[in-house]
């Protein structure tokens, strides 16, 4: 039996420390051979080299390329129907990479549904070990052309793709030491998600038994902009509603969807409506008289389509279908027309 399993490069759930030299070891090695090799010369799981390289700090570049062992025990998986993400997990693949070489390979999951493509089902696979709800899996996968697969029956067709995260694996004294740091440091799970093979039920239920709280040290999250800072929200607070959003967001360095998110946090309300003066009440009356297209007073005003369409039909102005002009008429131009009786 241990020379069985063994030869299938499987490895029991040790809770073996790591000596200073395994340390110095995997320090010199890691990045520079995939996860199976060094977990073949250690004697340990691809889990357990993951978790290790996680507390010592390590990175790696490109990921190494595959071996052959590696392909057989893919090919080995799939024969015997076993979970994609238990089959990454035991060669050490993140679960995307493992669907990906699959196809390279030509393997086709046993269980894989009748009228799915590969094409569907490594990608249904992608989001799903990204952590997406299933609804959102579905409404992303119609947006990219697949056909609509029902709520009830996609949890189950996935499945049977072979996903599936956790069996029953005890959690390690490393893998608590990342899970710590992530909400000590308040940075990301997905890491541990994908490296560990844990998903994120099993990662929940750790955090409540070890009582883990984050500190929410990047309290902005993990944003590619500027971070806002408590002068920026009291510029926010000040001219928020009270000059042109256009205005406000130049003057702060931001987009205005910024600005309409972070207000909509604080629960400010906007409710700015710039005026409507007597030059662009009498435009409207000279426009309406004079066949003008509602597009074309739009833009003379300066104003937006909508807003002039909602203004025209709170006066009673109805414009109706009319031709554009080759030339769009100025707001001068308009006021120099003369009134119709």
């Amino acid at each position: 039996m241990r020379d069985k399993i063994a030869t299938l490069g499987l490895r029991r759930n040790s809770q073996r420390t790591w000596s200073e030299a395994e340390d110095a070891w995997l320090t010199r090695e890691y990045g520079s051979q995939p996860a199976s090799a060094l977990a073949q010369d250690l004697g340990r799981g691809c889990t357990a080299i993951y978790a290790r390289a996680g507390v010592l700090g390590l990175t790696e570049g490109n990921a190494p390329r595959w071996t052959d062992w590696e392909d057989a025990q893919l090919r080995a998986g799939f024969e015997r129907a076993i979970a994609v993400a238990q089959i990454a997990a035991l060669i050490g693949r993140p679960l995307s990479g493992t669907i990906t070489r699959a196809s390279t390979l030509g393997l086709r999951h046993p269980n894989n549904p009748p009228g799915w493509t590969e094409a569907e089902a490594a990608r249904a696979l992608t989001l799903a070990a990204e952590g997406h709800r299933y609804l959102d899996i579905i409404e992303r996968m119609v947006a990219e052309g697949f056909p609509r697969r029902t709520k009830a029956g996609f949890g189950p067709h996935l499945r049977k793709l072979g996903y599936g995260r956790g069996w029953g694996r005890l959690w390690t004294p490393d893998e608590d030491a990342l899970l710590s740091r992530v909400y000590t440091d308040g940075t990301s799970r997905t890491p541990l998600i994908e490296r560990l093979g844990r998903s994120t039920s099993s990662i929940n239920w750790r955090v409540d038994h070890l009582g883990l709280r984050g500190t929410h040290a990047n309290r902005n999250g993990f944003r590619g902009g500027p971070i806002w800072t408590e002068a920026d929200i009291t510029t926010l607070r000040d001219h928020y509603g009270k000059m042109p959003m256009t205005d406000l967001a130049a003057k702060m360095g931001r987009t205005k969807a910024s600005l309409f998110t972070r207000a909509n946090l604080l629960g400010l309300v906007h409710g700015y409506h710039r005026p409507w003066s007597d030059d662009d009440r009498r435009a409207l009356a000279l426009a309406h008289a004079h066949d003008i297209a509602l597009p074309d007073l739009a833009t003379a005003l300066g104003r937006k389509y909508a807003a002039v369409h909602k203004f025209a039909e709170k006066q009673g102005v109805r414009f109706g279908r009319r031709a554009r002009r080759k030339s769009a008429p100025t707001l001068q131009d308009i006021l120099g027309l003369s009134p119709r009786p």
